[in-house]
């Protein structure tokens, strides 16, 4: 399926009525990445975040390439920026307020260092925002195969060699579209398969079945801060 969605985008991509076509098709996969952004329900006509959604989808569809793999991962990383970008200039707007003139140069020092020091504090508050939010995501999507945060932690690897082995695992997973789909879609770990592949014990994938999994989730999912923050490599 995921090879199919990438051979229609790169087909339509150049054609403006066949993009409008496909966008109209994926309208709900646009509002459910939405949804899991704002964390409340939207509706086209009525909230400008769908707007900032369809457009970004679009920019999705014409700036893809198979090298960026699944196409729905990378649109709904895609659509998740713009709509960070959209907030990010809502609350700027929101929070804007005339500047008095009458002050001195000590007071405008003051305020420039005031300002600074602001503006940092937000970015963090906004990060740590952002990848609480991830966090909440990943730990619903990881319920649904029964695992939680202390089991991923639990399997996480103690040595360099077996993490220089998960690593191998992950990326070979990634970057299998059969496997990929298996893994996303029928929330299965095709250990046998895996282990024919790299040619490695099957012992040594089901002990770390759980650290893999949430790795995979993570670099196929909509999880670009906790990604940044996770070094699972």
């Amino acid at each position: 399926m995921d090879k199919q969605i990438a051979a229609r985008v790169a087909d339509i991509k150049n054609n403006p009525d066949n993009i409008n076509l496909f966008i109209d098709e994926y309208k709900p996969f646009i509002a459910s990445c939405v949804r899991k952004y704002t964390g409340s329900y939207v509706e086209y006509g009525r909230d400008d975040e769908l707007s900032v959604g369809l457009m970004a989808f679009h920019e999705a569809i014409t700036s893809y390439a198979e090298t960026k793999g699944n196409f729905l991962a990378f649109a709904s990383q895609v659509i998740r920026r713009r709509l960070i970008d959209y907030s990010r200039k809502q609350r700027k707007y929101q929070n804007e307020m005339p500047i008095d003139n009458n002050y001195g140069v000590d007071d405008e020092e003051e305020y420039d260092l005031t300002i600074k020091k602001s503006i940092q504090e937000y970015n963090q508050s906004e990060l740590e925002e952002a990848r609480r939010f991830e966090l909440n995501e990943l730990k619903k999507e990881l319920k649904e195969w029964n695992i939680d945060f202390f089991d991923v932690a639990k399997a996480s690897p103690k040595h360099n060699g077996t993490k220089k082995l998960y690593s191998e695992i992950i990326n070979s997973i990634i970057c299998d579209d059969e496997l990929v789909e298996t893994i996303i879609v029928k929330k299965y770990m095709p250990v046998a398969k895996i282990c024919d592949k790299l040619r490695i014990n099957r012992k040594k994938v089901e002990r770390g079945r759980n650290y893999i999994i949430a790795a995979v989730l993570i670099m196929l999912g909509d999880y670009e801060f906790i990604r940044d923050f996770v070094n699972w490599r």
